[in-house]
């Protein structure tokens, strides 16, 4: 790697980025002399799958390799906080401490596996082959990384909307609050039929502005880990939607099936603003949508930001019926 290349490396890792959360790699460098490694840092996705991080590090090594310290900048892809394999590559520089070296430089390319046990913690192994700039030195480098990640909260109180936060509406016949087929309501005709309902008014205007807040970005393009700057994964927009309205929720999908209360699997126990839950593979929840009334619910799919029927009497309700798996009510 050329100096020029280390210093724009090394430019990288002195701007600020929004931070996922704090992160810290050990890992072995399998070369000749093999030496262990120690990285710590922070990163933050940049847009759709691409993410970035930069990090410090320590590398201890025996002769001729011998000590090591630097910054280094990382690029990774498909790495969205849902958990999964992911491509990363690199490059890092920095002082040598041995046989007068004083600069050194690196470039990485390799695989990894992320894991979130629960949130907000996230654990990753990590494959690479690594290549110096001195001394002929490259080979295999396995490393284990555990930090926190910035989506996996878990959500706190709901903070409800400032009054007026849903357009009044005229209401309609029958209940968009409850699991009957009709039209698509909008926010204000969620908040009229939930408070005819019983529902307290203050509550009902919060879930009304929630589903307001989801119809409102419909159309918006389907974005692996993207939480709206240029379109919404499945959680994405669930995150938003509530997030608007002060609820926070984390970021994948599978937490935020453990929020909230659990409410019974049926059609006649849905109220709008539930959130539903998905098992597209398997068993485990891949998919959350957000139900609006009149037996439909609004989620971001492959088309984008779209309104589905949850039925198992509609054509292309029955294969989401099929794979509904639970429900949960968040407010």
């Amino acid at each position: 790697m050329s100096r020029p290349a280390l210093l724009v490396a090394l430019s990288l890792a002195a701007t600020p980025l929004a931070a996922q959360g704090p992160a810290f790699q050990v890992g072995r460098f399998f070369s000749d002399p093999p030496a262990l490694t120690w990285r710590a840092g922070t990163g933050t996705r940049l847009f759709g799958p691409v993410g970035a991080s930069l990090h410090g590090l320590y590398v201890n090594g025996r002769a001729p390799l011998g000590n090591l310290f630097g910054l280094g900048t990382d690029l990774s892809f498909f790495r969205g906080g849902q958990g999964g394999a992911y491509v990363i590559g690199g490059v890092e520089g920095g002082l040598a401490t041995h046989a007068g070296r004083t600069f050194w430089g690196a470039w990485s390319v390799g695989l990894g596996y992320e894991l979130f046990p629960f949130s907000p913690l996230a654990i990753a192994a990590e494959g690479r082959y690594r290549e110096l700039t001195f001394g002929g030195f490259d080979g295999v480098e396995l490393g284990f990384r555990i930090g926190l990640h910035r989506g996996a909260r878990r959500s706190g109180p709901g903070r409800l909307p400032a009054p007026g936060g849903v357009p009044a509406s005229p209401a309609r016949t029958g209940s968009p609050a409850g699991g009957t087929i009709g039209s698509t309501p909008d926010g204000g005709e969620v908040r009229d039929a939930l408070t005819r309902d019983g529902v307290p008014a203050d509550r009902a205007t919060l879930i009304g502005g929630v589903v307001q807040t989801a119809l409102d970005v419909m159309g918006m393009p389907y974005r692996w880990g993207d939480e709206g700057e240029e379109g919404f994964d499945c959680s994405g927009l669930i995150m938003y939607a509530f997030g608007k309205h002060g609820i926070t929720l984390p970021r994948r999908s599978v937490d935020q099936a453990r929020e909230g209360t659990e409410v019974p699997k049926a059609l006649d126990q849905l109220q709008a603003g539930d959130l539903l839950t998905f098992a597209t593979r398997g068993s485990r929840v891949s998919h959350v949508g957000l139900y609006i009334g009149n037996g439909r619910f609004i989620h971001s799919a492959t088309a984008g930001v779209q309104i589905s029927v949850l039925s198992p009497d509609d054509i292309s309700g029955r294969w989401w019926y099929r794979r509904w798996v639970g429900v949960r009510r968040l407010v």
